[in-house]
């Protein structure tokens, strides 16, 4: 963030002061950190009282004080408080102005800045990963921790921002129309990056179009100096050229067009002994070098392209690209983490769980059945996918059979307390033994259970490839660490988080929107 003095960052969210129980010298105040979660030490900080479902953070701003906080955001008084307080009507909504004044502050400073904006229905995080590391390799950058892309965790990581920033990769999801346009109203972007239209959320949005639509909005929020990276392959994608007044339109795809030169691409794509893909990068028509992904799947080559199409576009040198992506290792949890379990000989864990749709899903089981190739017993350990609407008991019964196609054996995890999704569990079951009748198929009710059925099978099998993937709400990242740092996972001694919005995405179901 840069430094700004309390009665600044009043003014840029239209507050009114409210002095706490202690003395304190307005004029002489300076903010120099944002946070939502009291627990995170701050230097000089603001915390954002958000009221959540389960808790509300006004009731901790005692707590914040002591943690080195200075002042707070909040939408009512809160009497007897130690801190200085801002009053406002919302504080997401003034979260989200401070993050814009911020943003404005820093594009007024003499020294270049860029902003870009990365949206698709599956990938994102991939993609922010791989771009904040080919970016920070040559200047300051800020990025997001995991998928912090929405109307919080944005602004929450747009303070970030100083003045020595030179990039901000900005992760921009979307549950409904509307959404991007309102994150880019906070960060309007110079790179807009488009990966995929898929069907993440359609029991929202009710149809693919709309989610097409929702996407094109943050092309659609480029300038005319702006520039537009689009995934060549991805038809809806494709048809965004449309949706925007940029100037600049760069393709990066696999496919190669008579219509449509590939700025970015890819040949002579393998896979190691883990699945993560070997490629030759091409850029401009030219072969740049070998490229050696760290993640597991052939699927992240497109996000490997698109993070080398934003790094292309900006002026990073070729060879600079190709070294940067064979060497990042530093991804977000939970996506797509391959490793050996310490608690079973022979068991391989793909660590899928941040987040879970029927594309997502796609690409996590073909994953599975590359690992297992050489004979491994492949397990699908899988928990339900939420905000599909009325055709989640079909696409459920529909990645019951495509893991009949790629695994050997299912665990279907309930979410405990959730009727419907006992019944997806169920769905699983019913779309795999349709699919590979008498191959072994089971519901379970909780992570306990799936962990017990997934030893017992790697005791009775040997040399085991497992793939955990669900819906965040399937509670299945714990199961994850348990397998594969059991010795490393402590309960949290802090409790629960004093906001909705510890983890800025966790308020709502889906990470990767």
């Amino acid at each position: 963030m840069i430094e700004m003095n309390i009665d600044e960052v009043n003014r840029a969210v239209d507050g009114t002061l409210v002095t706490g129980r202690e003395p304190v010298d307005v004029d002489a105040l300076i903010l120099r950190e944002v946070h939502s979660d009291s627990r995170i030490s701050a230097h000089d900080g603001l915390f954002v009282a958000i009221r959540g479902e389960r808790v509300d953070g006004h009731d901790f701003l005692g707590k914040a004080s002591a943690n080195g906080y200075v002042a707070a955001l909040v939408d009512h008084e809160v009497k007897d408080a130690p801190l200085l307080q801002i009053l406002v009507p919302d504080t997401v909504a003034a979260l989200q102005r401070l993050a814009r004044h911020n943003l404005d502050r820093r594009r007024a400073l003499s020294r270049p800045f860029t902003l870009i904006g990365i949206t698709g229905s599956v990938g994102k995080t991939t993609t922010k990963d791989l771009t904040r590391a080919l970016l920070s390799h040559v200047a300051p950058t800020v990025a997001p921790e995991g998928s912090r892309n929405n109307d919080i965790g944005l602004p929450l990581t747009a303070l970030e921002v100083g003045e020595k920033t030179r990039y901000f990769v900005a992760e921009m999801g979307a549950n409904k129309i509307g959404d991007i346009e309102r994150l880019t109203r906070v960060a309007p972007p110079d790179v807009a990056v488009e990966l995929r239209v898929g069907t993440a959320h359609i029991g929202e949005f009710g149809s693919q179009e709309n989610i097409f639509l929702a996407k094109s909005e943050l092309v659609e929020a480029l300038g005319r100096e702006g520039i537009a990276l689009l995934n060549s392959d991805d038809p809806r994608v494709a048809a965004m050229d449309d949706r925007t007044k940029a100037d600049t339109i760069l393709w990066f795809g696999l496919k190669e067009r008579a219509d449509r030169h590939l700025t970015v691409t890819a040949r002579d794509i393998t896979t190691d002994e883990y699945d993560r893909a070997i490629f030759t990068l091409v850029i401009e028509g030219h072969d740049v070098g070998r490229v050696h992904l760290h993640v597991a799947g052939r699927h992240h080559v497109i996000n490997a392209l698109a993070a080398a199409s934003v790094a292309h576009a900006v002026g990073l040198e070729d060879q600079d690209i190709v070294a940067v992506l064979g060497s990042q290792v530093r991804l977000s949890p939970h996506r797509m983490h391959v490793a050996a379990s310490p608690l079973a000989d022979g068991l391989l864990v793909i660590d899928d769980t941040y987040n879970a749709n029927l594309d997502s899903m796609g690409a996590g089981l073909a994953a599975l059945s590359a690992l297992g190739k050489k004979g491994a017993w492949r397990v699908a350990v899988l928990g339900p996918m939420l905000e599909l609407g009325q055709q989640a008991d079909d696409i459920h019964r529909r990645v019951g059979r495509l893991a009949a196609q790629n695994a050997d054996e299912l665990i279907a995890v309930r979410i405990p307390g959730n009727p419907d999704g006992d019944g997806w569990a169920s769905d699983y079951v019913s779309g795999f033994t349709a699919q590979a009748s008498g191959a072994p198929a089971r519901v379970v009710d909780d992570i306990d259970e799936a962990r017990a059925a997934l030893l017992g099978s790697v005791r009775a099998h040997g040399s085991t490839v497992a793939l955990l993937k669900g819906s965040l709400a399937s509670g299945l990242e714990p199961l994850a660490d348990s397998l594969l740092e059991p010795a490393d996972a402590p309960d949290d001694p802090a409790g629960p988080s004093d906001n909705a919005d510890s983890h800025p995405t966790d308020s709502q179901e889906e990470q990767d929107r």
